[in-house]
């Protein structure tokens, strides 16, 4: 099967709400109390576009199997402007097979090409096959939220992962 990873369009929202909804449903990945609507989910990808912030997408010849992006970390405080924090979901019949990784790495391109220095995950504790995935991508824990999010009636512990988007090395002190 091609995948082919590219900027999300609109056709693209129904298969992206799908995938988000289902990881609502079905795990503690995201913290929210209820799946979204497609009307929630284009004024997210547009309030992404019109950042200037990738929402990418990937595919095989008829179908989303998953997408990316990020967005401003605390944009009310200008001092985390070089700061983002990303998301990245693939369709649960679509893992493990190199879609999040092959999203992944054009995800952090795109960071360094808009001069982000920094990209943040939050991960639900609980979420081992996440953890891995961004520790093989260069990712480090930076710290441990207890319960400090809620994913329908469950309270969730984040630990925090961090990398340096350019390489994985640090270059400011």
């Amino acid at each position: 099967m091609a995948i082919v990873i590219e900027d999300a369009v609109e056709a693209d929202l129904p298969g992206m709400l799908a995938i988000y909804n289902d990881v609502i449903l079905h795990s503690t990945a995201v913290y929210t109390d209820a799946p979204e609507t497609l009307a929630q989910r284009e004024t997210w990808w547009r309030q992404r576009r019109a950042q200037g912030y990738p929402v990418l997408v990937a595919r095989d010849t008829a179908d989303v199997l998953g997408f990316a992006s990020f967005g401003d970390f605390r944009p009310a405080w200008p001092g985390y402007r070089f700061t983002v924090e990303h998301s990245v979901y693939v369709r649960s019949d679509c893992q493990r097979a190199g879609t999040g990784t092959a999203l992944m790495q054009l995800l952090l391109a795109r960071a360094t090409g808009l001069g982000k220095h920094a990209i943040l995950g939050g991960i639900d504790a609980e979420n081992a096959t996440s953890i891995r995935f961004h520790e093989r991508l260069g990712f480090e824990q930076v710290a441990r939220f207890r319960q400090v999010g809620s994913a329908m009636t469950t309270i969730s512990t984040m630990p925090p992962y961090h990398r340096w988007p350019a390489t994985g090395v640090k270059t400011w002190a």
